[in-house]
């Protein structure tokens, strides 16, 4: 029988969310992969940055199950012990790509201690001051109601968690004491389920080495993992007594006893734990993270009564955190140490509010919302909406604490700043600052496209429309003026794009400065990625066809003169091939596009070999092979991996690597103890 990590959990004990700051190594991982190749993808800096790995992982997410499965593959082919079957791209999407985004997330937000423990959170706070308990009680509570939600077992809850409502942007991914390895439940397949996989008590990372600041982009990030995967999880009920999918038809199918919440007992029950943090989350940033320019302190936003005319109320770049407590970090002061908007901060905190908002969206207007969906937030597990909150007008809006309230006074004060702040009617386009006062005069072609995505699902969840893996999907929308104003700000920054950043050699100049021009540096790889990733999203939202063309051009431009054909990968920047979460991420992405959006078709006048699909599934593979894993256990981006990926725990075996690929387990990865399975820096040489 094959266990994924969360069948087999111990007693839930909050109070044992235990922090251990033991000092951490440097060692070899063994197991060493045979084949000799003939370049080498050292790791340049092991720093886990939590905005650049989060984003990384959601386009993993995205490139995973749901690619392949819209290309054809049926997923019950796949099997993590059965290596590149059906076929290399169909193991490395459905597999690796989409089991080392999810594994990712959760060490983040469970496991590593990287943010301010749910203990402490808003929401965990307010229920445990109206029910006269103490916290810890109220969270065990809460933990239990969720697991009912779902038909999930009690017992059977992860042990030692450290679930996280607010991030840190950065941090130490090695572990700081030995993992425990050890046998937990032995398998039907001669495995074992190690200790680790349902007790996180050895999975903590040093706090020391944690840079316990709040950026929206960080923060941001990690929401959307969770909003990702939330509406994932929760799209469809359950049985309880076979735990067989059921679709979902009506909001009130959990009504009856042997249906629950969820995809699958385990999945649901995942789903209802990362709302949980979310909703946290999205509380804590409403009410206390948005920074007033006038007064220069911190204060709540306002959302759909909030007017960017009488000040700008905004996410500050970055906010310091002192903390205390030792075994559940709780912030006693926040400072803000850095005012500005960021660009950046602003579309990674858009697009996952979108996301969410599609999961939590009660609007009786709207007919597109996903019955499974309204079953979470009819009231039980996750409270509902007021009724001014949900119609069709602004004015009787009331401050409410629910989910989607609380989301939809994040996602519209971001929407207007965004807005406001950031896009330069004179010549339309989205300025990368903002110091609160005035803005900057730089456009940044990746920000700016990514921008240009996030607006588009911006556009989709205002406008009633399908959201998630779904958000290619037409449907019949809401119409709504902030829909309408995010479609025209999309065109004018697409069509700048197209017609001020372009270079003679077909590439997308890094950036614009106002008044100057357009960078003259050498041609980014980012820049580029980000570039396509914008102009796609302008066609998928207005449907000309002019901005698939530029953006089929730019990938076929990026694929002729960035591609090294010797080493197969893609040059970063003037011949270098160095590569962070946010270039592998956005690599992901590209090539997702290629496959789905801007491959050649017989309509196409313009055939380019770049986008014949047998040529984008070879770089897919060869991305993932030779830079995301690399050629041995000490190089590639993803640092470790365990169970779900293949790599299984076998009594008496001692080589951290069972499945003989080129990424070890865990406690073998790179350091004294081992290595989260998250992604780090690396460079790509040729060894001769």
């Amino acid at each position: 029988m094959y266990i994924k990590p969360w069948k087999v959990m111990s007693t839930f004990t909050i109070a044992a969310s235990l922090l251990i700051t033991a000092g951490c190594g440097q060692q070899q991982a063994s197991g060493e992969a045979k084949k000799k190749e003939d370049y080498a993808v050292p790791v340049t800096d092991y720093t886990f940055d939590t905005a650049g790995n989060m984003f990384a992982y959601a386009e993993f997410e995205l490139s995973g199950e749901p690619l392949a499965e819209t290309l054809g593959l049926n997923l019950d082919l796949l099997d993590p012990k059965k290596r590149n079957k059906p076929t290399e791209f169909d193991y490395i999407a459905g597999i690796e790509s989409y089991e080392y985004s999810e594994e990712g997330m959760y060490e983040v937000v469970e496991k590593s201690g990287l943010g301010l423990h749910l203990i402490n959170g808003p929401i965990v706070e307010k229920l445990a001051k109206e029910g006269g308990k103490q916290t810890p009680q109220i969270l065990e509570e809460r933990f239990y109601k969720l697991a009912d939600s779902t038909g999930y077992p009690k017992e059977e809850i992860f042990r030692n968690m450290y679930p996280t409502f607010m991030e840190y942007s950065s941090g130490d991914p090695h572990y700081v004491q030995k993992v425990d390895t050890s046998e937990y439940a032995e398998n039907d397949d001669k495995t074992y389920t190690p200790v680790y996989q349902v007790d996180f008590k050895t999975l903590r990372w040093d706090r020391d080495k944690m840079s316990k600041t709040l950026t929206p982009a960080a923060y941001g990030g990690a929401f959307l993992k969770q909003a990702l995967w939330t509406g994932d999880f929760l799209g469809g009920f359950h049985t309880v007594d076979k735990d067989e999918e059921l679709e979902a038809t009506a909001a009130d199918q959990d009504k009856d006893p042997n249906i629950r919440l969820g995809v699958s007992t385990a999945d649901g029950f995942q789903g209802v734990v990362l709302a949980e943090e979310i909703w946290n989350k999205l509380a804590y940033i409403r009410d206390g993270l948005f920074y007033d320019a006038k007064t220069k302190q911190l204060t709540s936003g306002a959302g759909s009564q909030y007017n960017p005319a009488n000040g700008f109320v905004y996410l500050p770049h970055e906010i310091k955190v002192t903390e205390e407590g030792k075994d559940a970090a709780k912030a006693s002061k926040l400072e803000v140490s850095d005012s500005r908007s960021l660009l950046r901060d602003q579309w990674m905190m858009l697009w996952p509010a979108s996301e969410f908002y599609g999961t939590t969206d009660q609007r009786p207007d709207n007919k597109n919302v996903n019955p499974a969906f309204q079953a979470v937030f009819d009231g039980a597990p996750f409270a509902a909406a007021p009724k001014e909150n949900t119609d069709g007008t602004a004015e009787n809006d009331v401050k409410a604490q629910d989910p989607y309230s609380v989301n939809r006074d994040v996602l519209l004060q971001v929407f207007k700043n965004l807005e406001a702040m950031h896009f330069n009617k004179e010549i339309g386009a989205f300025i990368s600052t903002n110091d609160g006062q005035k803005q900057g005069d730089y456009v940044d072609s990746f920000d700016a496209g990514y921008t240009l995505e996030a607006l588009r699902i911006f556009q989709r969840a205002i406008d009633g429309l399908p959201v998630g893996y779904a958000s290619g999907a037409d449907a019949q929308g809401l119409q709504t003026e902030e829909g309408k104003r995010a479609i025209e700000m999309m065109k004018k920054q697409a069509d700048f794009m197209m017609d001020k950043m372009m270079t003679k050699d077909g590439l997308i100049a890094n950036g614009f400065t106002v008044g100057k021009g357009p960078d003259e540096k050498p041609a980014a790889l980012e820049a580029q990625l980000g570039a396509i990733r914008g102009l796609t999203a302008a066609y998928l939202a207005t449907k000309e066809d002019k901005y698939r063309e530029a953006a089929r051009s730019l990938y076929n431009a990026v694929d002729t003169k960035m591609w090294d054909k010797k080493l197969k990968v893609y040059k970063t920047v003037d011949g270098k091939m160095q590569y962070t979460p946010y270039t592998a991420g956005s690599v992901s992405a590209a090539l997702r596009l290629a496959l789905l959006n801007l491959g050649n078709t017989e309509a196409d006048k313009q055939q380019y070999p770049s986008l014949d699909k047998e040529t984008v599934i070879s770089r897919y593979v060869d991305f993932y092979n030779r830079v995301i894993d690399g050629p041995s256990l000490q190089e590639g981006m993803q640092a470790s991996e365990l169970w779900d990926t293949g790599d299984s725990y076998k009594k008496g075996d001692k080589s951290g690597n069972t499945d003989k690929d080129t990424v070890p387990q865990v406690q073998a990865g790179h350091g004294k103890y081992g290595i989260a399975p998250v992604l780090v820096n690396v460079e790509v040489k040729n060894k001769q």
